[in-house]
């Protein structure tokens, strides 16, 4: 089933396989897959699955006890923020930042990587409609299973313009895209810098390369890698953070509590051939470094945080339940 015979999953009423965020009174959510004859249970009392199935979206439904809930499709936001996770997943505040400096469009060739547990892939599939195509790399295949899981769980069909390749970026790229094959690059990885010289031969003059990297050292290393290739105009970096506010009546103040700081963005744009970029006046500073410093600044252990096999396995497993649900929704609806 591809986007073109489908019906968006977050459309219309509820359907088996839906995936419904409940809020009850006090404002705590729960996210559940709607199946039939199932019932959601908490202290507060038991919703059967049946009394939300054919309700319209954003609807109160009333449990045994007289507790109401209010049932909506989880936005993507929502989504991305409960799925099964095989990597650390990037915020929606990074992603929208993302979409916007990497300025990503419809129709767009676009390269990912690493894929993680597919939360960017969504946005970005999102973002390039089903005339663009996303080329994912992940070097490992659980993560990679999980993010198919992820997008089939969301999507309600796995995307005919995504592929994902497992390996290394720096040998596979150059056999799954051509010279000045791609528009935009985006690179989610622990040492981008590692695959500059496959990145630059895949991105078109103009387009954009953006990095996300979480650490003070992996940013200052990927931007002086991408200033001495000469490829690229210099590099933009910044990181976002976001604070909501309480607005109730006269009672107006910032959030307790607020998103800091999760991953730096860095930005360029790729040169043309033989293009020499004009050089920057700066106030004189200490920018002499050695191979030395470079690696004293950043270790060879980045520090890496790994999953435990059976919780990888677990969460494989989550994944393919939620497309398997997702199957089944769109087999009750034909």
């Amino acid at each position: 089933m591809t986007a073109e015979d489908h019906r968006p999953a977050n459309s219309g009423p509820f359907r088996i396989g839906d995936r419904v965020q409940l809020t009850g009174p006090k404002g705590k959510m729960n996210t559940i897959t709607l199946e039939s004859g199932k019932d959601f249970h908490s202290h507060r009392g038991i919703l059967p699955h049946d009394d939300i199935i054919g309700l319209p979206d954003a609807s109160v439904v009333t449990n045994n006890a007289g507790v109401e809930h209010l049932a909506l499709r989880p936005l993507l936001a929502d989504f991305v923020m409960s799925m099964p996770r095989g990597a650390a997943i990037i915020y929606p505040k990074d992603a929208a930042q993302i979409l916007a400096l990497a300025d990503i469009f419809p129709g767009a060739t676009v390269v990912e990587a690493g894929v993680g547990s597919g939360a960017l892939s969504l946005w970005l599939l999102r973002a390039i409609g089903p005339a663009g195509r996303l080329a994912s790399f992940e070097r490992r295949e659980e993560f990679a299973d999980v993010a198919r899981g992820n997008a089939e769980t969301f999507l309600g069909y796995e995307p005919e313009n995504w592929s994902i390749t497992l390996g290394d970026l720096a040998e596979e790229l150059p056999q799954q895209v051509e010279t000045d094959g791609a528009d935009r690059v985006v690179l989610d990885m622990l040492a981008p810098w590692e695959c500059l010289p496959a990145v630059s031969d895949a991105l078109k003059p103009g387009g954009v390369l953006l990095c996300y990297v979480a650490t003070v050292t992996q940013l200052s290393r990927v931007a002086e890698a991408i200033r001495s290739t000469g490829e690229y105009t210099n590099p933009q970096s910044s990181e976002t953070m976001v604070r909501g506010w309480h607005v109730e009546g006269l009672a107006v103040r910032p959030d307790h509590r607020m998103i800091g700081h999760t991953g730096f963005l860095l930005t360029a744009r790729r040169l043309a051939p033989d293009t020499v970029l004009p050089e920057l006046k700066r106030r004189p500073s200490k920018t002499d470094f050695s191979d030395e410093d470079v690696e004293l600044w950043t270790p060879g252990a980045l520090g890496e945080r790994t999953v435990s096999p059976k919780s990888m396995r677990k969460r494989v497993r989550a994944a393919g339940a939620g497309a398997a649900a997702s199957k089944a929704r769109d087999l009750e609806a034909d």
